[in-house]
């Protein structure tokens, strides 16, 4: 009796790249990684941060000098 043996293009069929889970799982954290930086862009640009009060002159939005303190708060009796 003869050993059974598979044509070749099935050999070729079984090693094909969508056949690979490590394949699948690399183009999933790739996809997933990249939808994650859209939603942080999009949240971002929904939610700006409030300006700080400067005094003073500004080089490229950066302040040349610290704000001043804020007040004490005075408690109240």
């Amino acid at each position: 009796m003869q050993p059974r043996t598979l044509p070749p293009h099935a050999d070729a069929s079984r090693s094909a790249w969508y056949r690979q889970p490590v394949l699948w799982l690399g183009a999933l954290l790739f996809t997933a990684s990249l939808a994650g930086c859209v939603l942080m862009i999009v949240l971002g640009s929904r939610h700006a941060d409030v300006p700080l009060p400067t005094a003073g002159g500004e080089i490229m939005k950066m302040p040349l000098a610290r704000p001043p303190p804020p007040a004490p708060v005075q408690a109240v009796p």
